[in-house]
């Protein structure tokens, strides 16, 4: 992977003076980078930002499911239960 920035290239030649990686490898990482100019230091990428918020999670259904009783169909007389205090 080539050096993509002019503070690794510092950082690069201050370990190679240090000792701390080979002159091999330092050639081999700036190379990868050749003669072009570099920035001086590089901006990692920004995320994109989703339009809308995280939507809340839905709760789980259960597994089991009561059965509803199907209710028989109705009349028109039989709509209603009648009361003493309604007939009057």
């Amino acid at each position: 992977m080539p050096i993509k920035s002019q503070a690794q290239r510092r950082k690069f030649a201050e370990l190679l003076v240090e000792g701390k990686i080979s002159g091999e490898v330092y050639e081999r990482w700036n190379r990868g980078a050749g003669y072009k100019e570099l920035p001086e230091h590089v901006k990692p990428k920004t995320r994109k930002k989703s339009a809308s918020k995280a939507k809340p999670k839905r709760k789980a259904a259960s597994k089991t499911t009561a059965k509803r009783k199907t209710a028989s169909p109705r009349t028109a007389t039989s709509a209603r239960k009648t009361t003493k205090r309604s007939r009057r």
